[in-house]
């Protein structure tokens, strides 16, 4: 009897430590948090795209390498020749320049060209100043739209609401006499991505970083027609 009293204590025992050695449950899995704020709503109450889930792997690394698209632009357009009056762009050509809010007026705007920088490195021209064309921003269901009217260079395309000082634009570029573009992603030596930002009370600027051709930052300004 005391044997058989003594071997259930053991085994008991032995229970309790299992018990108390074995590992916890795993906790369960944290819910789906979103990387990002879902997109926001046209003035007809359609919901926007988000430009995350249009915007092509090379445009996105274009983006993501916009402050050294600045730096070096900036640097060659300071240190080599040029066409045009840089001194006189201003804000034009700060990349601190953006201020809030950023979301333009609808109508039409008059619009140049400012290239920075230069592909072919020392050979090339630092920088090149163009006239003025007409350009338009426009209400559309599936949110606000930019084209530029006139000059052999004409690139149309969309507006993404992203922070209270830029915002994203995705579009492609029509040459000489072709039709207006509308074909981004399709055409990607046409692709053209860009941010949207206010530089001042009545003026704006597309930034365009490493664009296709010549230059290693493009800059469109808009002020109101």
């Amino acid at each position: 009897m005391r044997l058989a009293v003594l071997a259930g204590f053991a085994a008991s025992l032995v229970l309790s430590a299992c018990a108390t050695g074995a590992p916890p449950p795993p906790p369960p899995p944290p819910p789906n948090q979103p990387s990002y704020p879902a997109p926001p709503s046209s003035p007809t109450g359609a919901a926007l795209m988000d430009w995350r889930g249009v915007i092509t792997a090379t445009d996105r690394d274009r983006y993501q390498r916009r402050d050294a698209a600045w730096s070096l632009a900036l640097q060659q357009a300071r240190r080599q020749t040029g066409s045009g009056d840089l001194q006189s762009l201003g804000d034009l050509i700060d990349p601190r320049a953006a201020f809030a809010p950023v979301v333009p007026p609808v109508g039409d705007y008059r619009c140049r060209t400012v290239k920075l920088g230069s592909q072919g490195g020392e050979d090339g021209l630092g920088y090149v100043v163009y006239g003025w064309f007409a350009c338009r921003i426009e209400q559309t269901p599936r949110g606000l739209k930019f084209s530029k009217l006139t000059g052999s260079q004409r690139p149309s395309g969309l507006l993404f609401p992203e922070t209270d000082r830029h915002m994203v634009f995705l579009g492609s570029v029509a040459l000489a006499a072709e039709p207006p573009a509308n074909t981004y992603g399709r055409r990607p030596d046409r692709d053209v991505v860009a941010t949207l930002e206010r530089i001042g009370d009545r003026r704006w600027r597309l930034v365009i970083p490493w664009p296709q051709n010549e230059s290693n930052l493009d800059l469109i300004e808009l002020v109101p027609a």
